[in-house]
């Protein structure tokens, strides 16, 4: 019995292609590492590799995808005026653990076009965080969003970097950090 190619659905099918590729993208890339081949990303999504390619002309690009998710995340987790610095700390760190190859490869790439966009969106987020915690006074008037930025890459870079059984303890001295650095006195 030979199995059946499946239906090609045209154009329609192109959303959905493209969530299928990012969803594999966050998986694959997650279990084998940012060098995973991009053939295994496609066949996990159900796609060929033109469609793979078609959405994301190269890995760059389709970590791009799986980050702006993920900052899209950020921004419905964070939306509201009692979100503030430590709790978009908490929502990177998690972010990191599940995308440490991931995140490594967009640090590698930060000067890549399509990357651009990621830095924005995470600075606005910076910035709202910011303003939500000085609002109540939370934070002292010396921290700027450059701070909040630094702090939230040194986090992810850490926790990228440190094994699943540690990454615990390492969130909390991090955390403990920069509320020590952060917090008005």
């Amino acid at each position: 019995m030979t199995k059946q190619p499946k239906a090609n659905r045209g154009p329609s099918a192109g959303p959905e292609n493209r969530r299928a590729l990012v969803a594999a993208a966050r998986e694959i890339f997650g279990a084998r590492g940012a060098d995973a081949p991009l053939s295994a990303v496609a066949k996990r999504a159900g796609v060929g590799q033109g469609s793979l390619y078609r959405h994301f002309p190269d890995r760059v690009a389709l970590a791009a995808a799986v980050f702006d998710e993920n900052i899209g995340e950020l921004e419905q987790l964070l939306a509201g005026d009692e979100s503030g610095v430590f709790e978009l700390l908490d929502g990177v760190a998690e972010q990191a653990a599940a995308s440490a190859s991931l995140f490594e490869m967009v640090v590698a790439h930060r000067h890549d076009s399509s990357l651009a966009h990621l830095d924005a969106r995470i600075r606005d987020l910076a910035e709202r965080m910011l303003r939500n915690d000085r609002s109540r006074g939370t934070l002292s008037a010396s921290v700027d969003v450059d701070d909040v930025l630094l702090a939230v890459f040194m986090m992810a870079s850490v926790l990228a970097r440190t094994s699943e059984s540690e990454r615990g303890s390492v969130q909390e001295r991090a955390r403990a950090m920069f509320r020590a650095a952060f917090v008005a006195s």
